[in-house]
């Protein structure tokens, strides 16, 4: 049975991959391949700018990760430090399975260099001040949409329902953080009782309870550094917004930085897509041309967008493939050293 299931995910992963090229190969030949390549050709030289960019904010990621290792990462050096989240970030270009494969790789590649005590827990907290700062970008986003855009009734009831919920599930989070409370684990737990999620929920609740009490921890620990990780992941956000207004700007699109806000921060709720689809091909290109409608821009424009965010995406994943190769190899060698027996390289 479980080989069963394991088998069946995949396929279906599969399935969701190829339905997603097709739609991507369906929307640029509606657009006309021509017209795209048009826009592409004005943004010209912005794309090294954007590109240029895309390191900055991986460099932002780095030092916000490094805030959460709470020990001493002197034996850890920046420039290994920035290959590591390179080859995770490139990881997490294949969708939800491809995340967890990337933090995995963080851990095992920190081996030599990290405790696992502290490697570990890092991740956790890493990824739990990512997903609040994108919550909030989302929340933001909605928001102003709501103020900005023409939208329809149905669709705005629908969006302050989910607004609404948004924020209480922020307030609540702040709420425990600040008073110590194990929300999530207690809320696993309950799930657990409930027969038809028991099996599922007993494989899950201790990473859940085990992610919580770190960031409760790092929180009531280290606040400064708790605070500047934080700080520096809204700051990721911004160069996001950066990066959506200097592609419109090139473009020729008479988008203001606020109207650059919003639409990144509907995009947050187009990346939700690709937890289902991996990699999020299709279905982020089509969403960019639905929100760029949204105020006034051309479904082109909106498409164009989304292809040169993704170039500049694949750009640094293929440097952080090479990286994962080059940090690989040396590993291998030691172990031949150290052990004539043949040995994997890493193990997650």
């Amino acid at each position: 049975m479980p080989q069963t299931k394991s088998i069946t995910k995949i396929g279906f992963r599969f399935f969701a991959a190829f339905l997603g090229l097709a739609l991507l190969a369906m929307l640029v030949l509606r657009t006309g391949p021509q017209i795209i390549w048009n826009q592409v050709h004005a943004v010209g030289f912005g794309m090294a700018v954007i590109v240029a960019l895309g390191g900055v904010a991986l460099f932002i990621r780095t030092w916000a990760w490094r805030m959460t290792l709470m020990c001493d990462t002197a034996a850890l050096p920046w420039p290994r430090s920035f290959a590591v989240c390179l080859v995770s970030e490139a990881l997490g270009q294949l969708g939800a399975g491809g995340k967890v494969l990337g933090e995995g790789m963080r851990i095992s590649l920190l081996r030599s260099s990290v405790p696992l005590a502290n490697a570990i827990p890092s991740a956790a907290i890493d990824g739990g001040l990512h997903v609040t700062s994108s919550t909030i970008m989302t929340l933001s986003g909605i928001l102003a949409t709501l103020s900005l855009a023409p939208v329809s009734g149905k669709l705005r009831l629908f969006a302050v329902i989910f607004v609404t919920a948004l924020m209480a599930v922020l307030v609540l989070a702040g709420v425990s953080i600040g008073k110590g409370w194990e929300l999530m684990g207690k809320t696993a737990r309950a799930i657990g009782h409930v027969p038809r999620f028991q099996s599922w929920m007993s494989r899950k609740q201790p990473v859940i309870e085990s992610s919580e009490r770190n960031l409760l921890n790092f929180f009531h620990q280290a606040p400064a550094a708790f605070c500047a990780a934080f700080l520096l992941n809204f700051l990721w956000q911004a160069l996001a917004i950066l990066e959506v207004y200097i592609i419109l700007h090139f473009m020729g699109a008479r988008i203001a930085f606020p109207g650059a806000f919003v639409l990144e921060g509907l995009t947050k709720v187009i990346n939700l897509v690709g937890l289902l689809n991996p990699g999020n091909v299709g279905t982020y290109e089509g969403g960019n041309m639905m929100i760029a409608k949204l105020f006034g821009v051309s479904g082109t424009v909106g498409l164009t967008l989304a292809l040169c965010r993704r170039a500049r995406a694949l750009f640094w994943a293929f440097i952080g493939a090479i990286c994962l190769m080059l940090m690989s190899k040396p590993t291998a060698h030691t172990n031949d050293v150290v052990n004539p027996e043949p040995a994997p390289v890493m193990q997650l």
